[in-house]
């Protein structure tokens, strides 16, 4: 049993993973890299899964890489860092990914917020990228997925003077979605996630690698694969169900087929 992530049995399709690290503010260790990343591949797997929620506590999401565990580290053991697996792992879960953040979100805690597709955050949170103030960057996709999100400006100016932003900035900036009261953050997360587990699991799945190849490819490419894909849904059962919900005036019954 993971002993780094309380993990809550799926209720209306989603799951709801907590960090629980509370003495390092969550920080993220391998130990907790790695039960987050088979966490995930168990959700991938698992059919009832349609959406999967990722929370910390009220004082912090989690505020960054264990800096005593770094220290540990020679030159060699950060090239045959097994973090770096497990970052793969988790950046390319393919189901809904929904982050409900408090507190800080810094240094891994701001890159583990953006592999979410859908960030709702309290007001009180603060995203960061700190790593300068230790003489190093950004290694879990801080760089490429920031500057990708707020632009190069604002993201120039967190990971190279190591500054955080408030929930307000982050909002206006992109890289959040909403913002709501720091008490009803989970709580509007699990809301969205039923919402989207409600859905025909094949089309929200195509919706979203459709999106994101919007972030990697060119419109051309983009739109070809975004045809390809409306094209696939027009002979599946459930596009089927959701016309006849629809013209019965009824809630639709997805399957995922």
């Amino acid at each position: 049993m993971p002993s780094n992530l309380v993990v809550q049995p799926v209720a209306d399709g989603v799951r709801l993973l907590t960090l629980h690290r509370p003495q390092a503010l969550n920080a993220l260790n391998t130990e907790l890299l790695a039960e987050l990343a088979a966490e995930l591949d168990s959700a991938e797997r698992d059919e009832h899964t349609r959406v999967v929620v990722i929370t910390g506590n009220r004082k912090a999401f989690a505020a960054g890489a264990d800096i005593n565990e770094m220290a540990e580290r020679d030159l060699v053991g950060i090239l045959n860092d097994p973090r770096v697996a497990h970052w793969q792992r988790i950046g390319n879960f393919s189901k809904p990914l929904i982050a409900a953040v408090n507190g800080f979100a810094l240094g891994g805690g701001c890159e583990l917020v953006m592999c979410a597709d859908i960030v709702i955050a309290g007001s009180d949170a603060r995203f960061g990228q700190p790593e300068i103030n230790l003489g190093i960057m950004p290694g879990a996709g801080g760089t490429q997925r920031l500057l990708r999100l707020v632009g190069k400006p604002l993201a120039m100016q967190m990971v190279l003077s190591g500054e955080a932003i408030d929930a307000q900035r982050a909002l206006r900036a992109g890289l959040i979605s909403e913002i709501t009261q720091p008490e009803l953050a989970v709580e509007r997360a699990l809301q969205v996630a039923r919402a989207i587990a409600g859905k025909a699991p094949l089309a929200v799945r195509l919706a979203k690698e459709a999106l994101l190849k919007a972030q990697d490819t060119d419109l051309a490419s983009g739109l070809r694969f975004e045809r390809h894909a409306f094209t696939l849904l027009a002979g599946t059962q459930d596009r089927d169900e959701g016309i006849r919900a629809f013209q019965e005036k009824r809630p639709a019954q997805f399957q995922g087929s």
